[in-house]
């Protein structure tokens, strides 16, 4: 994983990400993207794991909710967004990116 990479998954996942962690998962995935879905998976599965609200009449309410939501957002946010390895990128910088010119020249017309 190149620092490009490790970069874009650290603004995905958060800064407080273990960059070990983030290795190890590439060198097994071989997909940032992947890297990225399999982390958000994991906190989403933890959240579901516990009740997501919890009160305690007169005193606390606990409401993870919301939480997940984020999480579910964020899911689809990796999933939409160009990843950094992706080959689609490539092409659609070779195709689109690149401005052409050509001269125009008249042609002559014979009869």
């Amino acid at each position: 994983m190149d620092e490009f990479q490790r970069s874009w998954l650290l603004a995905q996942l958060g800064p407080d990400t273990e960059p070990a962690d983030l290795e190890r998962r590439f060198f097994r995935l071989r997909s940032v993207r992947a890297v990225a879905l399999e982390v958000l998976g994991e906190r989403r599965a933890k959240l579901l794991a516990d009740p997501l609200k919890v009160t305690v009449d007169g005193v606390v309410t606990m409401d993870l909710q919301e939480n997940l939501r984020g999480i579910e957002r964020q899911i689809e946010q990796v999933r939409q967004a160009p990843a950094p390895d992706d080959p689609e990128d490539e092409d659609e910088d070779e195709e689109g990116g690149a401005l052409v010119s050509t001269w125009l020249v008249p042609t002559r017309r014979y009869r």
